[in-house]
């Protein structure tokens, strides 16, 4: 990308920002994970990587690690397009298992967009003490709730600056 894309505006403010306000709205508490040098001009608590470098299921590690609530709910900051009404589904399909995890038809799985209890975070440390990086191998030995959520398009992410420039022209 050649940019921090957490600090990318693309119309809503912060990429981060936008991501973590919407959490805001269906979350007693809302922070975010990462450096607080660079995000904590923000608003919202910053906390930093409890293993830093070891990609997003690091970051799912460290906010489980840190979370007084039971439910959590984990989204990347590269999704501009995600909803409190899939926020809210994902929260109301969660209990009786260990995560939430939206699944296309397709069969792709966002799992940096789902719910995850609290209790997860020994699989997910285990997970990374095994050299396991990739998120969906991180959730192997969990109870995972699947849910259709109805279009890939809330999901699209901002990965490159073709994305980017596809998204701002609509």
């Amino acid at each position: 990308m050649g940019v921090d894309k957490a600090l990318l505006d693309v119309g809503q403010g912060a990429l981060a920002l936008h991501a973590v306000r919407l959490v805001a709205e269906v979350c007693e508490t809302a922070a975010l994970v990462g450096d607080p040098e660079k995000y904590g001009s923000l608003g919202f608590p910053v906390i930093p990587d409890n293993v830093p470098g070891f990609g997003p299921l690091g970051g799912i590690e460290t906010a489980l690690s840190r979370s007084a609530a039971e439910w959590n709910l984990i989204v990347a900051c590269d999704m501009p397009l995600i909803s409190v009404e899939i926020f809210e589904r994902l929260f109301s399909s969660a209990p009786g298992f260990d995560c939430a995890v939206p699944r296309h038809a397709n069969g792709l799985v966002e799992p940096l967009c789902a719910v995850y209890a609290r209790g997860c975070h020994a699989a997910v440390a285990e997970a990374l003490a095994a050299g396991v990086r990739r998120v969906t191998d991180g959730l192997r030995s969990l109870a995972v709730r699947y849910v259709q959520t109805g279009g890939e398009a809330s999901f699209a992410n901002l990965n490159t600056p073709e994305d980017v420039r596809k998204y701002r022209n609509g």
